[in-house]
């Protein structure tokens, strides 16, 4: 196995280029029950249908995907998604942890590498996300990464076979470049 591209690097994770070798990890990543249960998916998706997602998210350049590897050992753990609208410089923002990974704050940090890449390089205005209203570890680590409360979309998702309410959250590049200049 070749060593990632990485693009930005953090002090426990890292931002690399995806890579189809390390396809059947996202697969494996996507069906785990509690990552189901953070999407509010509701079912596991097949082999087939994710390597065909994962041709045509390929070729379209507003959808930005990272590989989020250790800073240590370059291990893969996950996966950061940009969906960006080009017409108004924005993105929803998604994020996939492998299920060992979670819990151990890297979501924070892979988050906040996203917010990076997207204000810095991809000049993008603000970025967006939808979170189920249960998912406290999510919401707290989409705060730490700079998120704050935009909204929330009533009984729009479920946790747990019962009707949650979503709650967005968003991320403004002034915001954000603000804060990082500050620090």
């Amino acid at each position: 196995m070749s060593d990632p591209h990485i693009l930005l690097s953090g002090q426990r994770v890292s931002l690399a280029m995806t890579n189809r070798d390390h396809l059947s990890d996202y697969h494996r990543w996507e069906n785990d029950p509690g990552t189901i249960l953070g999407f509010g998916t509701q079912v596991a998706q097949s082999w087939e249908v994710r390597a065909g997602g994962w041709e045509s998210q390929g070729r379209n350049r507003d959808y930005p995907q990272f590989e989020v590897v250790t800073t240590d050992d370059r291990t893969p753990v996950g996966i950061t998604t940009l969906q960006i609208d080009p017409a108004v410089r924005t993105a929803e923002y998604v994020i996939l942890l492998a299920p060992e990974a979670r819990g151990k704050g890297l979501a924070t940090e892979a988050t906040a590498l996203t917010l990076r890449w997207a204000f810095e390089y991809t000049a993008l205005r603000m970025v967006w996300l939808k979170v189920l209203e249960p998912n406290a570890a999510g919401i707290s680590a989409y705060q730490k990464a700079g998120f704050q409360p935009a909204g929330r979309l009533r009984q729009s998702g479920y946790w747990l076979g019962r009707p949650c309410d979503e709650l967005l959250m968003d991320a403004v590049a002034d915001d954000f470049l603000l804060t990082a200049e500050s620090a």
